[in-house]
């Protein structure tokens, strides 16, 4: 893979998560391929891009088709993170017919899928190009398949956010609520107080809709300060607050179209979450030849 990091996809995790869409799919086989398709017959075929694209997901779709018959090969023409246009052959396919055609729609649900989180990642990186600002994702995720789309984000040019809720202390307003309700009072000392239970390593970041809130957030010592649904104007009055004293991320509302606005503002992060919750299935066949 040309992705560098792709190493945190182990293998028993695809596995995993293919299997599991296999057996959804053909719990007891692929009963119209067994009445079809003669058990000696073998097939090439290639899949072949009808839009341009950023590809992700060929071990995923390699997978598919290994666990389904260990006859089937697959080779692809194109690397992850690569780009491509319409009428690209990505790969071949070659084996048995009845595993390819049960292989066929998971392989290709996984390929499309994770292509089209690459290639919208790549325009947002691609709109803020010249500008210090990183795209990330979110945890806004199919259940389920965060490895693979997180993996996607990161083909198509981007970062990641934290993986989990396990990763990093991430206080966002639903907390600070609480702590208000709670009578915890005075924010920076319950962020300092919080802080104080942490390890070194571990991050902190606190989200904020409103620019006053800043500074009490900043004298806890945090790490990150997350400006949320801010306007251009008041990313740009929080960033001059912040004054390199955190990184700052914004979120919300971040658009294609408005992206570029938000990173010439100065922040260090932008994340996204219609990176993964909203892109539409980039349009790939598998063609028998």
């Amino acid at each position: 893979m040309s992705v560098e990091d792709f190493g945190r996809l182990s293998a028993e995790a695809v596995a995993r998560v293919v299997r599991a869409a296999l057996d959804e799919d053909a719990p007891w086989g692929d009963v119209t391929s067994q009445t079809l398709i003669p058990a000696d017959a073998e097939v090439t075929a290639q899949l072949v891009a009808r839009e341009p694209g950023v590809l992700c997901g060929g071990d995923v779709f390699t997978v598919a088709m290994e666990l389904t018959d260990v006859a089937i090969m697959t080779d692809f023409k194109v690397a992850d993170g690569a780009h491509f246009e319409a009428g690209a052959v990505l790969a071949t396919v070659h084996g048995p017919a009845r595993g390819v055609l049960q292989a066929e729609r998971v392989a290709l649900n996984f390929v499309q899928h994770l292509s089209a989180i690459a290639a919208m990642t790549a325009r947002y990186v691609t709109a803020v190009s010249g500008t210090k600002a990183r795209i990330v994702d979110t945890r806004k995720t199919t259940p389920g398949l965060r490895l693979l789309e997180r993996y996607a984000v990161r083909c198509g040019g981007g970062h990641n956010h934290r993986f989990s809720l396990s990763d990093a202390v991430m206080a966002k307003d639903n907390h600070l609520a609480i702590l208000a309700v709670r009578g915890a009072g005075d924010l920076t000392a319950a962020l300092r107080t919080a802080r104080a239970k942490l390890p070194h390593t571990v991050h902190f970041e606190v989200e904020v809709d409103r620019l006053d809130q800043i500074e009490a957030v900043l004298a806890a010592g945090v790490d990150t300060v997350l400006l949320d649904n801010f306007t251009i104007e008041q990313l740009r009055k929080g960033v001059a607050m912040v004054a390199g004293r955190a990184l700052v991320e914004a979120s919300g509302r971040v658009t294609l179209e408005s992206v570029a606005k938000i990173a010439a503002t100065g922040v260090d992060i932008i994340s996204v979450g219609a990176l993964t919750h909203s892109v539409k299935a980039l349009d790939l066949g598998l063609d028998i030849l």
